[in-house]
């Protein structure tokens, strides 16, 4: 399969993964996606008991300041790494 070379194409190719990432690429995919797609986090924290949400928040937070197009390079990076991944 040719590299994904674009942010859309990379998102798309998400959902068509046969094989489960793990929740830290997961989280990753996230942050990356909601950094290039909305910017630094905004909102407060969720509560000790929104588990997930949580998560969400900090791995998102970790990427403060980081620029959307860097974001969506890093995105794209990681999806064809995980596409590779599942080619025999």
């Amino acid at each position: 399969m040719a590299d994904i070379t674009d942010f859309e194409s990379a998102v798309a190719a998400v959902p068509g993964l046969t094989r489960d990432p793990g929740n830290d690429t997961k989280l990753r995919l996230y942050a990356l996606y909601k950094q290039a797609t909305e910017g630094d986090v905004s909102g407060k924290r969720p509560g000790f008991t929104d588990f997930v949400g949580r998560a969400k928040y900090d791995a998102w937070k970790g990427l403060v300041g980081t620029d959307p197009a860097a974001a969506e390079d890093e995105y794209i990076q990681v999806v064809n790494e995980l596409v590779v991944g599942e080619t025999p």
